[in-house]
């Protein structure tokens, strides 16, 4: 499925930055409501169904049969609730601790660490939950969802208003609460009787006016937000009430902010009534109003893969509701690609930082762009594969003492059909007799982090 901006509308945006091209590419299906995608620091993606079950989804697209983890008995599932969140330790490869955000059977919201099996990495322990917090709920929506670790190391908790319509207990405004904020823990170092510790720079430590937790207030739903790690950015799509969504950028070390909520919503005002003056708010850098459908804004990533080159450094997002596509070009205008025809619900990195997006339908699509990238042509000069054509093997080789890193082969649709890592030679012989004959694409990624993509005919 290809959509492409309308002509009139792609004339304009030229003017103000290059124009972008995104299609979306089925990768795996059948699943049963998933709602977000992380990776481990390797090839396998994870998916997170709604009714409380991890799903690892291989290379190939393949799900491997046994979950991950199921832990559907302890959580309420339907509507804004279930399994909500998921994201690995920075040093999961060394201590196989993962983080997950789920409502429980009270409809609370419960932040909980768990353990990789000590004897298989594709099963996690059930029964190593240790819960770090729980939060209540007031009503049964607005859960917001996410847990994400930032550049920092410290893992970030997004909190919903607790719900209702128009925030009735003021809470996204009170730091005495900890709901319509983005919160702030130390998962490494715990203290004072809790299973987490606090940062000493979060701005309410010492002040009996506000939580140790927080880290931001005046969120009303943040519904996905994410790191970009190039910038140390930190993206977050805020679900409006009844007339415009948002989307935040600030950057990750800006602490002590006030996104604004229940007094504006977007930048425009909702509820000033006792609020603080407008200066001491933080608007967001794009709105958009809420078409005449339910459709609540998707928060995205910041496109840093190395296959395509004009999504680069593009903020990518969505709209669940109507199937719609979006992205911010070079001044922070919205550029909405249409509908695609899912209902989004989250978007995912692998470990290349290739996206996908999330159909709650039970699909994960791959996310493209329109046109192969080579960062660097002066370095994909000192490239040779040789032979091409091939047939049997494949010599990759680098010249100006450039040393190979890794090495992945894929088709024309980006599927991953052979990839090793750690290689750390200049020259790498690799077989290719597995290989039908046709066209396939060859990743040389080296030390230094850059990668060059070239052609490969096998026949």
């Amino acid at each position: 499925m290809k959509n492409y901006i309308p002509i009139i509308l792609l004339l304009l945006v030229s003017t103000l930055s290059f124009s972008q091209t995104v299609d979306i590419e089925l990768f795996a299906d059948g699943l049963s409501s998933p709602l977000g995608i992380e990776n481990a620091g390797d090839d396998r993606l994870f998916v997170i169904e709604q009714d409380g079950v991890i799903k690892i989804i291989n290379p190939d697209g393949s799900v491997n049969p046994t979950p991950f983890l199921d832990i559907d008995s302890q959580i309420s599932s339907g509507g804004e609730r279930g399994l909500l969140g998921l994201d690995f330790h920075p040093d999961y490869a060394n201590n196989g601790y993962f983080f997950v955000n789920y409502t429980n059977n009270s409809g609370n919201t419960v932040i909980s660490r768990f353990n990789v099996d000590a004897g298989n990495p594709d099963l996690g322990d059930d029964s190593s939950e240790l819960i770090l917090m729980t939060i209540a709920q007031p009503f049964g929506n607005h859960n917001g969802g996410n847990v994400a670790f930032g550049p920092d190391g410290f893992l970030y908790i997004g909190t919903g208003d607790g719900g209702s319509g128009g925030d009735p207990g003021n809470r996204a405004q009170n730091p005495l609460e900890l709901l319509g904020k983005m919160l702030r823990i130390d998962v490494d170092n715990p203290g004072g009787g809790e299973n987490y510790g606090i940062p000493v720079d979060n701005p309410y430590v010492g002040n009996p006016e506000g939580r140790d937790e927080i880290w931001a207030i005046g969120l009303r739903n943040p519904w996905r937000y994410t790191f970009d790690e190039t910038t140390g950015d930190l993206w977050i799509g805020d679900v409006g009430q009844n007339a415009f969504e948002e989307i935040n950028r600030v950057h990750s070390t800006e602490a002590d902010l006030n996104y604004g909520w229940r007094c504006y919503e977007g930048d425009d005002p909702f509820n000033t009534a006792g609020c603080v003056p407008m200066s001491e708010m933080t608007f967001p850098v794009a709105v958009f109003p809420i078409p005449e459908c339910f459709c609540n804004v998707v928060g995205g990533y910041v496109y840093r893969g190395t296959m395509y080159s004009d999504i680069a450094g593009v903020y990518i997002f969505a709209t669940t509701g109507n199937g719609d596509i979006q992205y911010l070009d070079g001044t922070e205008n919205i550029v909405n690609l249409g509908d695609y025809g899912g209902i989004w619900v989250s978007f995912g990195e692998d470990i290349n930082k290739e996206l996908y997006i999330v159909d709650i339908q039970g699909s994960i699509y791959k996310v493209q762009g329109g046109v192969l990238a080579n960062p660097d042509f002066d370095l994909a000069n000192q490239l040779t594969l040789s032979p091409n054509p091939a047939s049997e093997s494949l010599q990759v080789s680098l010249t100006n003492n450039n040393i190979i890193s890794s090495i992945s082969i894929m088709d024309l649709k980006g599927s991953i059909l052979y990839t090793e890592k750690n290689i750390s030679l200049s020259e790498k012989q690799i077989p290719i007799s597995h290989l039908s004959d046709g066209v396939y694409l060859v990743k040389t990624t080296i030390e230094s982090g850059q990668s060059i993509i070239k052609k490969l005919v096998v026949k």
